[in-house]
């Protein structure tokens, strides 16, 4: 996924009101970004940390610019805008970086079909096999190498692998895909210590054939272009 033009760099002032933050860019000014992001982002807003923003250049918005990715530990990349990893999933199907799933075309693969009440992120339809992916984002480092999902309690979340695992009992192949939009994490564990309800619900869904995946993101960025893309297979461990 490349941005439509290079991401401005600068610092985290705050973060407030969940959707909003205060950024000083590398030339002094000071901004306030959309942040689009309606989870916790614990361990996601260090105090002063380096932060990247994106300038949409676009008049009819009320905060033209948003807050994309965030230095962690002085070290790790991590994109905290969640709208950005159904986009990374829908390029690494296409161009099938996700070589659990069949090559596809575009026009076999559907965002956000209807399921039940809901909706789940995407579905392939090829020939007569259908299969559904729940996508989820994962930004919480807190042990060595070792990425957390949920960062906070979700319900929603449970919900989704309901829904999975009752596909799966019709016969459909249903997986939950984390988007791993952090650079520091190489594996990715269910946070039983923020969610345990989530953490058996998810360790449940994959005893009843659930598919479980996750993918790394790489970041690149200089003065010519900034680009995100999923990359890397990384092991999940529900032990």
């Amino acid at each position: 996924m490349k941005y439509d033009r290079p991401l401005q760099t600068g610092n985290l002032l705050k973060r407030y009101k969940r959707f909003l933050s205060d950024i000083r860019l590398d030339d002094g000014t000071e901004i306030t970004a959309h942040c689009a992001n309606t989870g916790s982002m614990k361990n996601c807003q260090p105090e002063n940390g380096r932060v990247w923003v994106f300038d949409s250049q676009n008049p009819k918005r009320k905060l033209p610019m948003s807050w994309e990715w965030v230095e962690i530990e002085g070290q790790y990349k991590a994109c905290i805008n969640t709208s950005r990893a159904n986009a990374l999933v829908k390029e690494a199907l296409l161009n099938h970086v996700v070589q659990e799933l069949p090559e596809i075309t575009e026009e076999q693969l559907k965002s956000e079909p209807k399921v039940d009440e809901g909706r789940l992120d995407f579905l392939i339809q090829q020939n007569d096999d259908e299969i559904y992916i729940e996508v989820k984002n994962v930004t919480l480092l807190e042990d060595d190498g070792i990425g957390y999902f949920p960062d906070a309690v979700t319900t929603r979340g449970a919900k989704h692998l309901e829904v999975l695992k009752r596909l799966k009992s019709e016969g459909k192949r249903a997986i939950l895909l984390f988007c791993v939009a952090h650079e520091g994490i190489n594996q990715v564990k269910p946070a039983a210590h923020i969610d345990s309800k989530y953490t058996e619900a998810l360790k449940q869904a994959v005893e009843q054939g659930v598919e479980v995946l996750a993918y790394q993101a790489t970041f690149v960025t200089d003065e010519q272009a900034s680009e995100l893309f999923l990359e890397t297979a990384i092991p999940v461990i529900l032990d």
